[in-house]
């Protein structure tokens, strides 16, 4: 990149709806992504799938049910279903 070049603007919201590049994520945010992505993906192929979610707080992944919740509106586009449990 040259000094003239302005790098493209960087969101916080980059790490559940960038679809080309690199994005920086936690490992429970990469689980959030990974079922983001597989809605993508689907879709790509034509098909007409949804994702549910289940989780407990204190689960031996803590932190995803929390992450789930941040990331809502995502999943909700995306007809992902989380439910804690």
């Amino acid at each position: 990149m040259s000094v003239s070049e302005t790098p493209a603007p960087v969101s916080l919201d980059d790490k559940y709806t960038a679809l080309d590049g690199r994005v920086l994520i936690s490992g429970i945010q990469a689980l959030v992504r990974l079922t983001l992505e597989q809605r993508r993906l689907d879709q790509a192929r034509g098909l007409d799938t949804r994702a549910y979610v289940s989780g407990y707080q204190g689960s031996p992944l803590a932190g995803v049910d929390l992450e789930m919740g941040r990331a809502k509106r995502f999943l909700d586009e995306a007809g992902v279903v989380f439910q804690a449990a």
